[in-house]
This record gives structure tokens, sequence and C-alpha cells, in this order.
């Protein structure tokens, strides 16, 4: 089968929708499709299309549904499209879900968020993630990894503002890898890195240097304001690194609303006490690591494969 998959990240980005579209593809071609990833979709022969972003990839969704309106479209919910778009632009947000014969959402609590007229078509498939290197955590400080874009979605400098002014004693340190947005968050971070010595800005780097800083490191922290069921925290938990998150619905339903590594959005001073009883209490630290260990089947790859080939199979026998 000919399948179309769109994506709103070039190809040359690290970021997570390319992630997410470059391993959905090697899934389907594994599966004896044939994949076609594009940004745009400008008519090419396809049997199926499947669009990542309701309102990003709108202009797709609109041209496959009119040209092929009895063809099986799948539409993959982001964590902008259910937290921001379909609040600020809904009309071509909720066009893309009424087309759509099927809706992927990426954690367990999406449906919360999917209007009711819609939620009959929503399915969730948990993204999933290759076993990480070695774990061997760095000896001489406790490393906090940030794992993200520096843009307003990401609350990107919460972790750094953390850990300014800890008591001396502290070892904690913490590297941030990821590109900036606009020359403001390259600057932002820079003049943190100045008046920060716990804060480092490593700026974009491959993906074998992030899973090299992620068996170097004790403790992953995701303090986003939205996401839609973030990559980051399936690679942190196989490469079994803890993980600390924001409150938010997209890591909770993941993680699980009992989860031990929580702290309210945008509360710096509740994010520093976390990290602190983490360094200083191996008790918690430990409670962290079997909660993630538990949660590791979930973002099995063969998991995530039979996921996708079940639903294919079922969209379009």
């Amino acid at each position: 089968m000919r399948v179309h998959l769109i994506t709103p990240a070039p190809s040359r980005a690290r970021g997570g929708n390319w992630t997410t579209a470059a391993r959905w593809a090697r899934i389907l071609r594994g599966l004896g499709h044939q994949v076609r990833v594009t940004r745009e979709y400008q008519g090419e022969p396809a049997d199926l299309m499947v669009a990542l972003h309701a309102w990003r990839s709108a202009d797709a969704i609109a041209h496959f549904a009119n040209a092929h309106p009895s063809r099986p479209l799948i539409v993959v919910l982001s964590g902008t499209d259910a937290y921001r778009f379909i609040h600020s632009h809904p009309v071509p947000t909720l066009r893309s879900m009424q087309l759509a014969h099927v809706l992927v959402g990426l954690h367990d609590r999406i449906d919360e968020v999917v209007p009711p007229e819609y939620r009959d078509k929503l399915r969730v498939i948990h993204q999933s993630a290759p076993p990480g290197l070695p774990h061997r955590p760095a000896q001489r400080s406790f490393r906090v990894c940030v794992a993200g874009h520096l843009r307003e979605e990401k609350d990107p400098l919460r972790p750094a503002y953390a850990v300014r002014d800890l008591p001396p004693p502290s070892r904690l340190r913490v590297d941030h890898f990821g590109a900036a947005h606009t020359p403001d968050w390259a600057e932002q971070a820079r003049a943190e890195m100045t008046v920060n010595p716990r804060y480092r800005w490593h700026g974009e780097v491959p993906r074998y240097r992030l899973r090299e800083a992620f068996a170097r490191s004790h403790l992953l922290v995701l303090p986003s304001r939205m996401e839609g069921g973030a990559n980051v925290i399936g690679e942190a938990i196989m490469a079994d690194l803890p993980v600390i998150a924001s409150r938010i619905h997209g890591s909770i339903g993941l993680l699980g609303d009992d989860y031990p590594g929580l702290y309210p959005v945008g509360d710096t001073e509740a994010l520093r006490d976390l990290l602190l009883a983490v360094e200083a209490e191996p008790r918690f630290l430990e409670r962290l690591h079997e909660s993630c260990r538990s949660l590791r089947p979930l973002f099995d790859p063969e998991r995530e494969r039979r996921n996708w080939a079940e639903l294919v199979r079922q969209i379009a026998p």
C-alpha cells in the first residue's frame, strides 16, 4: 500500500516531530508498505495518508480528503493541537478532526480534550524508543538532563532557574540540549550561563550525543507547559533514566497521575525542592527508578509496531 506521511518538520530537523515521522516511516515500511514523507500534499498517488498535526497539516489533510474522500486518513494529534490550536484556530483544527477516519493520540488522557463527537475515532498509540546505552551516571556531579528546544511551550529555562543559588554542598548541574527557536531564546540561555554556573546550554546535538548524555545523567527533567505525549519520556525510561516532569496532561498520560516526580507547571520552588530531594535521598531516587522501570513495556518498539499494524489492517483491510 502507498502511504503518504505528512509532517510539518523539515527533514534536517532533530526535534520530536521529525523523529516521530521517521520512526513511523520505518515501521510502516517494515510492514511492507511504500512510504513517502513530505511536509505538503500535492496530489501524489496514495492509498492512505497519515498526517502529524491537525492544524499545521490542515491544508494537506483537506487536499487529500477532497481528492480521495473514500481513502483512509489518519490524523495524529500533537500537544499544540490539543492544548492550543483547538482554541486559538478552531476551524482548521476541528475540520482536520472531522475529515479524519481515525484520530491518533500519544498519551492516555488525550480523550479529555478531544470533542465528544470525535472520541469514537480516537486511538492511543504510545511512541516507542530503543534501549539506551549502559547507564553510567557522572560521579563528580549530579547531572540533570533537559532535552527540548527553547520555545515558550517547553518552559525551557525552568530547570536552570531551579538550580540558581543552591546550597554550596549541592552537586546539581543542568545540561540542556536543544535548538533555540529564536535569537532571543538563544540570548536568554547564554545570559543564564553567565550568571548560573550550574547551567549549561549545549544547543542542538545529534541523536547519538543525546543518548550519551542520557547515559551520563542521573535524571531527566521535562518542564513543558504542553505536550502531546513527549517521545523524550520514553527515550529516558528506555535508557534507565528517571524522569521529573511538570504536571500536564501529556506527561500524566504517560507517567500516571500518582507518579512521584511531578511538579506544578512553572513552579520553580517546587522543582527545586524535587531536585534537592532526589539528590539527597537515595530512596526517593530509587522510587523514581522503580516507577519508570515499571513503565518500560509501554515504550517497547514491538508494541508500537503491533499497534500500527493493527490500525492499518483495520482502516485499510
